[in-house]
C-alpha cells in the first residue's frame, strides 16, 4: 500500500453460477466456489476500517532520483535476522523505484512527524522540493532526519500479491532515541496511528488499564 487512503485489497472476481472463480496469487491458484459470496474491495476495506495501524514513510533511490511514500503496512517478522515487511501498491508513483532499489529507509513516525506522513501520502507533488527536511545517508539513501526512528535495510525478497508488491527487508542500520532519553520512554512517546481514514496520536490518555 502506498498511501493510507488507498489500502490494497484483493480484487473481486465474478463468474457464472456453474463455474468456479480463480485468482492467482504468487503462482498459486485460489479457488472460490460459486456458493461463496464475492468479497469486494469495499467489503475488504470496511473490515479493516476499525483496525488501526502505525504510520511509516519509506524512501529509496534506484539511481534516478529519490522517492517517498507513506505506508501503514510495515511490520516486523523476525529479530534474528532482523526482517521487516511492507506492501506497495502498483498505483503509487513511487512503486517502480522501490521495486528496482537495492536498499530502502523505513521511517517509523511519531505524531510530531505528521507533516512527513502527509508529505509521503500526497500525490502530484515534489516530495523532496524542501531540501531542509531531508538529506542523504553516507550510503546514499534519502532520509528524513526528523523521524522518531528509522531503519535502513536491503530488499531481500519481493512477492506480487494482487495489485500490490510485498517487500521483505533485512535491517542493516537502525536509528532510535538513545536509551535514557525522554524520547525513548514509551510512557512519553506519542506514536502516529492511522485509523478510519484519520490520523491519531497515542498518549497516556489512550491507555487501557
Amino acid at each position: 500500500m502506498s498511501d493510507p487512503q488507498k489500502k490494497a485489497g484483493p480484487e473481486g472476481t465474478t463468474s457464472a453460477e456453474s463455474a468456479e472463480a480463480h485468482t492467482v496469487v504468487n503462482e498459486h491458484t485460489v479457488v472460490q466456489h460459486p456458493s461463496s459470496p464475492v468479497v469486494t474491495p469495499d467489503d475488504f476495506k470496511a473490515a479493516f476500517r476499525n483496525h488501526p495501524a502505525g504510520v511509516a514513510v519509506i524512501t529509496a533511490d534506484a539511481g534516478d532520483g529519490p522517492v517517498a511514500l507513506t505506508a501503514t503496512s510495515v511490520f516486523s517478522v523476525s529479530v534474528a535476522p532482523p526482517l521487516l515487511v511492507f506492501s506497495i501498491s502498483e498505483l503509487s508513483s513511487s512503486s517502480p523505484t522501490i521495486r528496482r532499489a537495492d536498499t530502502v529507509v523505513v521511517h517509523l513516525l511519531g505524531a510530531d512527524q505528521l507533516d512527513i506522513a502527509k508529505l509521503g501520502a500526497t500525490s502530484g507533488i515534489d516530495r523532496f522540493a524542501d531540501t531542509s527536511i531531508w538529506a542523504r545517508l553516507p550510503t546514499g539513501e534519502p532520509y528524513f532526519p526528523a523521524a522518531h526512528a528509522w531503519i535502513r535495510g536491503r530488499i531481500v525478497n519481493r512477492m506480487e500479491a494482487g495489485g500490490s508488491t510485498v517487500v521483505a527487508v533485512q535491517a542493516l542500520q537502525t536509528h532510535a532515541p538513545d536509551p535514557g532519553a525522554a524520547e525513548a520512554d514509551a510512557s512519553q512517546a506519542h506514536p502516529l496511528v492511522y485509523h478510519n481514514r484519520t490520523w491519531h496520536r497515542l498518549d497516556e490518555g489512550s491507555k487501557i488499564q
